[in-house]
């Protein structure tokens, strides 16, 4: 038995040693506590080999006992690796003295042979009230309602916030859905705000709710943030968002004797039942205010705070070979509905749209990080250049001002490369990828006078000579003039937008279809919108740093467009945001949508003069 004893201790203290390496000192208490109330302060070192803990003085708390000291190791075995952990913990029960917020300072311990210092903790005390009892997950205790009808609306509620009561369009704001507990709540549900108006974000909450005492009115509570929204409003005007229902069970004491039947339905927790109770937040109005007029041309509709930078590949170029210009976007706003900055290459330089690399995540002040986008850029003939800066324009919600900002310029040298593959069309030579005329060289024309001629016929009257040069040649003088009408079209960007909406959008709808069937409602909505706020700004001829619901209405109307229509269509954009960014279940309106779009599309295609 002493050999056992003493082995085990052996493979303790190796195992101590072994993560000494890797030691850690870490103190922990409750987050808040009531005035006269007793609790315990903990501080924890993963190796055995340590002593006592020096914690000097805390205050606002008076040191009842301590410290217990425990200990605890585990071992596992798997796929044939082991590993095995140590600690040992060290408690102390402190006193709460007075009300306030108290900080307890850092401790000391020497382990593994090295000193350390733990982490500091503040905790909250607060006045002597009505304390609420512990839940499951709930700390604390005080009396308890027989049935709903005695759980009065102080017992237990839902409270909802804002972050802010005024915000302009596009400004984030936080809804808070927090309960309020001095009971014994056990279950609620998790119903979703029926918002308009916005852009509606959900923030990632931990699933194992954890109960915090708060001080509210006049009495202590259990609370918890049970849901959390951030909003982006899409209209002006005091929005209201309206009250939420809640369904609770509450767990209560029985005052009488139940049967066994009754107990195995309500649960073998010595005279306790579950009670059902309804429960309904407070409504909330939001003030949103229009962005200032005289938006800048370039507005990218971006509202919050952001910086811009860029980098490139390489300022030593070749014609003909591809470069990358990187433009980063960072801050923080409605980065996932900002469009593009602006960026005006010169002539020589040709560019294709940017691979876009979303690299934010949502925060309690809406999308926080970086958006960047990679551009690929050719250039197309030699010569020292200057690749300008990329501009954003946004307005900025601490100066209440449009501000446009610019990244750095870059000065390229571009030396002859290789000439671009190309196949000649009569005396033109047309680049493979893009179409486009790249050279045009006059040919000799070689006549050869041993073409066989009928007897006294003349060459240039002949069918031979109208099949080898008179019809190749009205060929490629048609080519060259469809060619160079296409070339002017083309540079005419907003007819060529135009010109290609409806198609565009139908391919759109298209690839909207198959996501439904695939039952990929996020991606669904996404296409949706995107081909209906697409196909507007393209066929008005719309920048986007003016597309908005109201502009898109008034262009309509002024192209013949009836009331009706106008009404659907925004009726259509409605349904699909709310549909798109609001929880809960969204495929079952998908075909409605779906079917919706289509409708619209083909109408105003058929309406818009």
């Amino acid at each position: 038995m002493k050999r056992l004893l003493l082995t085990s201790l052996l493979l303790i203290t190796f195992i101590g040693n072994v993560l000494a390496d890797d030691v850690t000192f870490v103190a922990s208490a409750p987050k808040s506590v009531v005035v006269n109330q007793r609790f315990r302060l903990t501080y924890t070192v993963n190796t055995t080999d340590a002593k006592e803990p020096v914690i000097g003085e805390i205050p606002g708390f008076e040191l009842l006992m301590g410290p217990s000291i425990s200990s605890e190791s585990s071992y596992s075995n798997y796929n044939g690796q082991q590993t095995s952990s140590v600690s040992v913990t060290f408690t102390y029960v402190l006193l709460a003295k007075e009300e306030g917020t108290f900080t307890i300072p850092s401790a000391k311990i020497t382990a593994a042979g090295k000193e350390l210092t733990s982490n500091t903790l503040t905790v909250k005390v607060l006045p002597e009230g009505q304390t609420p009892q512990g839940a499951q997950g709930q700390r604390g205790g005080a009396r308890q309602s027989n049935n709903s009808a005695n759980i009065g609306d102080q017992d237990l509620f839902v409270r909802a916030t804002l972050s802010k009561s005024n915000v302009y369009e596009q400004e984030a704001v936080l809804l808070t859905y927090k309960v309020y507990s001095a009971v014994n709540l056990t279950n609620l549900s998790y119903p979703s705000p029926e918002l308009k108006g916005f852009n509606i974000q959900e923030v990632d909450l931990p699933q194992n709710k954890q109960f915090e005492l708060e001080h509210y009115n006049g009495r202590n509570y259990n609370t918890v943030v049970w849901r959390q929204f951030v909003l982006f409003p899409q209209e002006s005007g005091e929005l209201v968002i309206p009250a939420v229902d809640f369904e609770a069970v509450v767990a209560v004491q029985s005052r009488r004797n139940m049967d066994p039947f009754e107990m195995m339905f309500s649960g073998f927790s010595s005279g306790y039942v579950n009670v059902n109770k309804d429960l309904r937040s407070n409504s909330l109005k939001l003030n949103v205010e229009k962005l200032p007029g005289s938006r800048p041309a370039d507005f990218s509709g971006a509202v919050g705070d952001f910086s811009i930078k860029s980098n490139i590949s390489s300022t030593d170029l070749k014609t003909n070979s591809e470069f990358t210009l990187k433009v980063t976007v960072k801050g923080a706003g409605n980065m996932r509905l900002m469009s593009n900055p602006v960026l005006e290459l010169p002539v020589e330089f040709e560019s294709y749209d940017p691979v876009i690399d979303n690299k934010f995540r949502l925060t309690n002040n809406g999308f926080q990080g970086e958006k960047v986008y990679e551009y690929l850029i050719t250039p197309k003939a030699n010569g020292t250049y200057t690749i300008p800066g990329a501009k954003f324009t946004y307005f900025n919600t601490k100066t209440k001002q449009y501000q446009t900002i610019e990244s750095e310029a870059f000065e390229v040298k571009v030396a002859k490369g290789e000439e671009a593959s190309g196949v000649a069309v009569g005396n033109v030579v047309v680049n493979k990828e893009k179409g486009k005329v790249l050279a045009s060289d006059i040919r000799h024309i070689k006549f050869d006078n041993d073409v066989p001629q009928k007897s006294g016929e003349f060459f240039f009257t002949s069918n031979l000579y109208i099949l080898l040069y008179v019809i190749p040649a009205a060929l490629l003088v048609l080519f060259l003039i469809v060619y160079r009408k296409k070339v002017a079209e083309n540079a005419n960007v907003s007819l060529v937008r135009t010109k290609k909406a409806n198609k565009v959008a139908v391919k759109r709808l298209k690839l909207a279809k198959k996501l439904m069937k695939e039952n990929k409602v996020n991606e669904f909505y996404d296409e949706i919108l995107k081909a209906m706020w697409g196909y507007t700004s393209d066929k008005l001829s719309i920048p986007v740093s003016q597309l908005s619901k109201d502009n898109i209405a008034n262009e309509l109307a002024g192209r013949g467009v009836d009331d009706e229509l106008i009404a659907n269509f925004k009726e259509l954009l409605n349904e699909g945001e709310f549909a798109r960014y609001a929880p809960g279940d969204k495929g079952a309106t998908m075909d409605k949508v779906y079917t919706m779009s289509a409708s619209v599309i083909s109408k105003m295609e058929n309406s818009i003069k």
